[in-house]
Formats: structure tokens, C-alpha cells, sequence
């Protein structure tokens, strides 16, 4: 939003100042930071280590960001920047499980990630292959940001100036940190990390300043003693250290992070004060759990992919998932897809109809806006099928269902059945196959009729025959309630009714409204089901 967009926009940006929605929560933050305005844009920040491929938890991280960004802009006006940074100078640990050629990245642990060749053989280094698919990543969903490189600024000295920074409190930074260590690491920790001009490794080893204008230390090396001049990419800093110099450095106003790195926030804020600057403001988000309720874990490889996800759901499932509640522990995993799916549309559908100070609270009205377009596109407001009904309709057709077959199906219930029409529509049909195959179709059981479900059933077989043809889902979902609410089949409540219907009918516990499964399924296919549920 431009300043005179602004201007126009009076009532949103006065009902933005008292929303209770927590990107405009975060972003008043920034209105205390300068309640004068700041000279130049507000600059937001999301960190990246390139040791693997990105993953949900990069994508959160800058889509949450992005929402606080925006939501600053809808209150000021101002103009926002946005910096992916990527840590490719941080040696490399371990090798990590899900790349191949490990032996070549194995001759290489402790190197700057940006200095080891990519075991995929088609990038400069490591670090190139991961910052490239990361900055892929990011322009597959359009975010709007500035990839910035720690080797590219430690190798071309932007980062020197605050490296003689660095040295000059270096005594103050040591006071910070060593009381925070374990007895053993305080001997040998230092703020600055040499890379050894011998073996090209990240060097753990205590430091000697000897000029701190010259920017050179001494340390043991190999047995020798060796001085170097840490500028122009000869070392980096240690992590918490790395971390503040850089929101100095780079002037940052904003960066979240996951509550692990808690600790590390508090010391870094201290260090970025020492070396004159100030600790940006943020939001401390909780970490993903598995469906087990444990921490998700890549080494553990118990967490769920970007890739996995958009398979089974869509972006913007993912998207309203992430949104809510980041400072509640959310469980990750397939089986919250697709409510996931129908909430965002249910939200989404919502948007015309309410009045502004409503629309700040709902999702779906912050995430249209994260790349900037700020409307609905497409189809407009609606699903004209729910993917919980579409997931019940490909789990009767059965694990070889096809796409035609359900487009087929959904012209009994929506109006111009045709995947042009209806993308969005369309990529849920994709899902729902891939979702149905998956973890449906493996796990449905029909069971046989019994007792007084046997007679129920019959009436509603009768009671479709002469309903067949053009029958409104609302008709059909009475015509089942009534034969539920007969005291002659036994049922205690309708729920055990429909309990029964699902079991027997489409072979889960739990489904959908019967009215509109009926209308989607058609009549005479549904009486199809009752006969094999009647003669199982």
C-alpha cells in the first residue's frame, strides 16, 4: 500500500490499529520501534542454513514474516524490504541423509558450506545448489524478497567494518556469552571463528586480538601458531555473535524465530546493544509436533514436506495452517490436510460479507495479500464442493478412480462441471485421488447392515426410488433425517443413524452430510451402495 493508498484508506487502517489479529500485533511493534517513521524502508529479515534442502519450516518462517510485512504496511503507508539471508558460511557438520554423493561432502565436514563442492555436480559449491533451490522455493510462491549471501558479504568485505566491531568489544561480547557456556566449552570458545589457511576448516579455537584496526588474531593451528587477518571472508563469527552482528550490519527492524532459539535471542540482543545497535523486534513462534505429539525432526525424517503437503492439499490449505496460532505447538502431519482445506474456504467465502474489523481477523483476507494482490482471483468466494464430500466421493469410487470419473459425478451437484471452470475445484480432485490412494482406500470397510439399520436402509432405498431425478441436496438430507428420527429402527439419535449410513455405505466411522453425498453421488448410485450394504 503507497502512502496515498493510505491516505484513502482511513477506516481499514484505523480498524488495523485495534485489530487483535497477530500480524497487526506484530507489526504495532514496529510502530514503538519508530513512532516518528524511519528514514528509508523497514527492513524484515528471514534466516536460512543452506546444510539442507528447504523445507515447511522455511516456508512458514517468510510466510509468517510476510504477513507481519504487510500488515505494517496497511497501518503506514511506509515502504518494507524483505532479506531471505542465507548462513552459507557456517562449516558443515554432519552430512546430511537426503543427497547423494555423501562421500564428497564427507571429505569436507568442517568447511564453509560455500567452499565444499556440490555433491550434485551442477552448482559452484554446496551452498550454491541449496541457495538456488531455496530462492526457487521462495519464487514458486511468489514472495517478494532480497536473497542475500553471508559469503558473498564476508568475502567482499562488506562485513568487515562490523567485524572490527566485533574486536573492538570483543572483551564485552566474551562477558556476555562465556557465563551462558559449560565449564569445558568456555576454554575454548571464541566470538571469532578462523578458517585455517592449512585445511580450509571453521576453526572452534581461542583467539588472540593483536590489531583490531588490521582486523588480525592469533591462534594455534595444526601445532602452529598462525596469524591472520579475519576480513575478506578468512573467518566468520560464531552463531549467537554471527546473528547480532549481522541485524547491526544489515540495519534489520524484524526476524522471528522458532521458540529453540530463545536463548539465543536474549544473547544475541545483548551483543547487538554492545556493538551499538539494537536487537530487532519479533515473534517467538512454537515448533511443529508430529502426529505423536513429538518435536519434528529432519534427522528423525518424522515431519511433513512441502512436497507431501501439495500432494495431498492445497497451497492456500497450507498457507491458512500455518497462520493460525503460531504461538501454540501445531501437529504436522497428513491427517490434517484436508480440514485444513475446507476451513480456508469457509474463511475465504466469508471475506465479502463481513464488515472491515471482521475481514482483519480472518485469515484468508491477511494470506491474499502476502504477494501483493490483495483480492480474490479466479472462481470468487466459493468451493462448489467441500474436500471433505470430494474425499468421500473418490473413497466410494474406489483407489483406481480416475479424474474424469469424478468430474463425471461432480455434474450431478455443480453447476457448468468442468476442470476450465473450475481450477481450484480441480486441483482438490487431484489431491483427493492422491490423498484416497494413499491412506483411504487402504483403511475403508464396509460392513454389513444389522438389526434395525436393515429396515431403515429399505425405507431409504424406497424412499430414493421415487425421488430419483432432479432432487435438491436439501430434500434428500430431510428425507434422511426423517427415516433416522423413526422410532421403529431403534435409533437412539440420528448420530448413530448416520454412523450406520457411514460404516455401511461408504465404510468409515465418520463422513459427510448424506443430502449432499446423495445429490454428488447421484440417486441411483446411491441405491446401488444401500443394495450391496442390504446383500453383504
Amino acid at each position: 500500500m503507497t502512502e496515498t493508498e493510505h491516505t484513502a484508506a482511513a477506516p481499514l487502517v484505523a480498524a488495523a490499529m485495534s485489530s487483535k489479529a497477530w500480524p497487526f500485533e506484530e507489526a504495532r511493534k514496529l510502530l514503538k520501534r519508530y513512532p516518528q517513521g524511519k528514514d528509508g524502508a523497514v527492513l524484515f529479515e528471514t534466516g536460512y542454513g543452506p546444510s539442507g534442502l528447504p523445507h515447511i519450516g522455511t516456508f512458514q518462517e517468510v510466510l509468517r514474516t510476510t504477513l507481519v510485512r504487510r500488515a505494517y504496511e496497511v497501518l503506514t503507508g511506509k515502504p518494507t524490504r524483505l532479506v531471505a539471508f542465507s548462513d552459507d558460511m557456517d562449516g558443515l557438520r554432519k552430512v546430511p541423509d537426503n543427497v547423494p554423493n555423501g562421500e564428497v561432502l564427507a571429505a569436507n565436514l568442517g568447511k564453509p558450506l560455500s567452499r565444499i563442492p556440490d555433491p550434485f555436480g551442477c552448482c559452484e559449491s554446496f551452498a550454491h545448489h541449496n541457495n538456488a533451490m531455496l530462492r526457487a522455493f521462495l519464487d514458486r510462491f511468489g514472495f517478494d524478497y532480497e536473497f542475500v549471501s553471508a559469503s558473498d558479504r564476508y568475502n567482499s568485505g562488506a562485513f568487515d567494518e562490523a567485524l572490527r566491531g566485533v574486536l573492538r568489544n570483543y572483551d564485552k561480547i566474551m562477558g556476555i556469552m562465556l557465563p551462558t557456556l559449560r565449564e569445558e566449552r568456555r576454554k575454548t570458545y571464541s566470538p571469532v571463528l578462523p578458517i585455517s589457511p592449512k585445511s580450509g576448516i571453521v576453526l572452534q579455537v581461542p583467539i588472540e586480538v593483536v590489531d583490531v584496526e588490521a582486523g588480525l588474531i592469533r591462534f594455534e593451528d595444526e601445532g602452529e601458531s598462525v596469524e591472520l587477518c579475519i576480513f575478506k571472508g578468512n573467518a566468520k563469527l560464531q552463531w549467537k555473535v554471527d546473528w547480532a552482528m549481522r541485524w547491526v550490519a544489515l540495519g534489520v527492524d524484524y526476524e522471528m524465530c522458532g521458540k529453540d532459539l530463545t536463548d539465543s535471542v536474549t544473547q544475541s540482543g545483548k551483543i547487538a546493544s554492545v556493538l551499538g545497535g539494537k536487537k530487532p523486534e519479533g515473534l517467538i513462534y512454537e515448533l511443529f509436533l508430529d502426529e505423536n505429539g513429538e518435536k519434528i525432526s529432519k534427522s528423525k525424517g518424522n515431519g511433513l514436506t512441502i512436497e507431501q503437503w501439495l500432494t495431498y492439499g492445497s497451497e492456500e490449505s497450507l498457507g491458512f495452517y500455518l497462520f493460525r496460532e503460531p504461538k501454540s505447538a501445531k501437529s504436522l502431519h497428513t491427517g490434517i490436510i484436508g480440514r485444513a482445506v475446507d476451513e480456508y474456504w469457509q474463511f475465504r467465502e466469508k471475506i465479502p460479507t463481513q464488515p472491515v474489523e471482521q475481514q482483519l481477523g480472518n485469515p484468508v483476507w491477511h494470506l491474499l495479500r502476502t504477494n501483493g494482490a490483495g483480492e480474490v482471483k479466479g472462481e470468487g468466494d466459493k468451493l462448489p464442493v467441500t474436500y471433505g464430500l470430494l474425499l468421500n466421493l473418490v473413497g466410494v469410487l474406489g483407489a483406481n478412480a480416475t479424474r474424469e470419473q469424478v468430474w463425471s459425478y461432480l455434474a450431478n451437484y455443480v453447476e457448468d462441471a468442468t476442470p476450465e471452470a473450475h481450477p481450484a475445484l480441480d486441483t482438490l480432485v487431484t489431491c483427493a485421488l492422491a490423498y484416497n490412494r494413499d491412506f483411504i482406500a487402504p483403511t475403508l470397510n464396509r460392513r454389513k447392515a444389522q438389526g434395525g439399520e436393515i429396515p431403515a436402509l429399505q425405507a431409504l432405498d424406497a424412499t430414493l426410488a421415487i425421488m430419483d431425478g432432479d432432487v435438491s441436496a436439501d430434500a434428500l438430507q430431510n428425507a434422511v433425517y426423517e427415516i433416522g428420527k423413526n422410532p421403529d429402527y431403534g435409533f437412539e439419535g440420528l448420530r448413530d443413524w448416520f454412523k450406520a449410513l457411514y460404516e455401511t455405505l461408504l465404510g468409515s466411522s465418520a463422513g459427510p452430510r448424506m443430502g449432499s453425498f446423495i445429490a454428488l453421488y447421484g440417486v441411483s448410485n446411491t441405491r446401488a451402495l444401500i443394495k450391496q450394504a442390504l446383500d453383504a
